[in-house]
């Protein structure tokens, strides 16, 4: 007898992080993204917990991008014994070891520095995994070009599609094997970006298939106007600078660190702002920089082909970058109007960290929130109004100018995404997955109004079959 395939929302059910779907055959298991969760202390602790199935059963996994609610999880899936190819992307194949050598480093540095003041509970607080963890997941990563389709476990065969969320990210399709030679086909979309993205090309439209798994971060919302948000940019950078103070721009060292830079430079360019010292604080941003610079200049099939800029595209004319953490503490000395740009982009651990705490207590400064802002986060305090947040242990005031500019987000709002998926056939059901529940639920219903799918919110730790 048969046993029909089963997919298990393991993670990015409920909640926008910790992305991990489990696919399971009568012959093969296969791990679409394992990534970490983040936001509230629950969801944390979720990352400590043991994995629902041993690790070592897993044949194959498909890393879907290379942020860390979808890649960060697979060094500590390696050091409880995964040893399975993992496929990506070329380019997540290049950015993978620059965010978990990262991650590694900042988790280590945490757990020391919480061990050094004595402000965890826990003796001795420990990283969840280390360098030496993520230097054994790299091993494992197989780069799978674009719309190449490989068996990847026994009956179940992969092929990957560009989704200009950031460089390399990848949808995924999963073809299995399945009763009486018939065939079944799992979509699950990773995050889809932007057809305005200012770097990377508009994503294709989604391919076929029987069961789709579609991620609803912004299913309940429309973003703003790219000119809307690139002017409100412009204006805090105005005000800021008038009043003698800095701004601190949280923003992942994956994309939206390039895409600010991107448009300040822009901004400098056409006379909008002044020319200020613009820093750059994240080595991993940093790194990633390189990354984006490298394909730029070698036009690279996912850049967009009319981005031709002379020059560092990423350079407004008075860049600076701070490797060290003495130079990352050095800019909390300076007292003239400046932009600082440090990770990470929901200010959940990373370098930002000092810089908010030194900036938020005055009304000179501002904070520019550019993307999404998951539940728990302080970025979420600090978009919802909070007048004080919890940074290193102690509470900060906040009486510094908080905007958030949701036009810089490369998530795809709710008619992007029905968009991207419209020329689509109309498969047997959709889950809305990588959502809070509000808007998972949001983005389920217009599915169903707008495109006539059946779409139900997956449900956490549910598993459902694919026959």
């Amino acid at each position: 007898m048969s046993i029909a395939p089963v997919v298990s929302f393991l993670g990015g059910a409920g909640t926008v992080t910790g992305s991990r779907f489990l696919l399971e055959t009568a012959a093969a298991r296969v791990l679409v993204d394992a990534g970490q969760f983040q936001g509230v202390k629950r969801l944390r602790l979720r990352n400590w917990e043991p994995f629902p199935v041993d690790p070592r059963s897993i044949d194959a996994v498909v890393v879907t991008h290379a942020h860390l609610d979808h890649i960060g999880y697979l060094p500590a899936l390696v050091a409880r014994g995964l040893d399975a190819p993992v496929f990506v992307t070329e380019n997540t194949a290049a950015l993978a070891p620059i965010v978990l050598f990262d991650a590694a480093r900042l988790q280590e540095e945490e757990a020391e520095y919480a061990n050094r003041k004595g402000f965890s509970k826990h003796r001795p607080a420990l990283p969840l995994f280390t360098q030496d963890d993520a230097a054994a997941a790299l091993e494992l990563l197989r780069p799978l070009p674009f719309s190449a389709r490989e068996e990847i476990a026994s009956g179940v065969t992969a092929s990957l599609h560009p989704v200009a969320h950031i460089l390399g990210s990848a949808a995924v399709t999963l073809t299995v094997d399945v009763a009486s030679g018939r065939r079944r086909t799992l979509l699950v979309s990773g995050d889809v970006g932007r057809p305005a993205h200012p770097i990377l090309r508009e994503p294709p439209p989604a391919p076929d298939a029987d069961v789709v798994l579609v991620e609803s971060t912004y299913g309940d919302r429309t973003h703003e106007e790219e000119d809307v948000a690139v002017e409100r940019l412009a204006d805090v950078i105005r005000r800021t600078a008038g009043r003698g103070g800095t701004v601190v721009i949280p923003a992942f060292a994956v994309d939206r660190t390039e895409v600010v830079l991107l448009t300040v430079r822009r901004l400098v360019t056409e006379g909008r702002i002044p020319s200020l010292p613009v820093y750059a604080d994240s080595p991993m941003a940093l790194d990633v920089l390189d990354v984006y610079r490298d394909a730029i200049d070698g036009r690279d099939a996912e850049v967009r082909p009319e981005l031709d800029i002379e020059g560092d595209p990423f350079d407004p004319g008075r860049l600076e970058v701070a490797r060290t953490p003495q130079e990352s503490m050095a800019l909390n000395d300076q007292r003239f109007p400046s932009i600082i740009i440090s990770a990470s982009g929901m200010a959940s651990g990373g370098r930002v960290l000092h810089h908010l705490a030194n900036r938020l207590p005055s009304s000179r400064n501002s904070v520019v929130l550019v993307g999404f802002q998951a539940e728990g986060t302080r970025g979420r305090l600090l978009a919802d109004g909070a007048r004080a947040v919890k940074l290193l242990g102690r509470y900060v005031p906040v009486r510094a100018e908080v905007v958030d500019v949701g036009g810089f987000s490369v998530h795809a709002d709710a008619g992007e995404l029905v968009e991207w998926l419209r020329p689509a056939r109309p498969p047997d059901i959709a889950f809305a997955v990588h959502g809070e529940p509000v808007a998972a639920a949001a983005f389920a219903r217009r599915l169903d109004d707008d495109l006539g799918w059946h779409a139900v919110v997956a449900g956490d730790g549910e598993r459902v079959r694919l026959d």
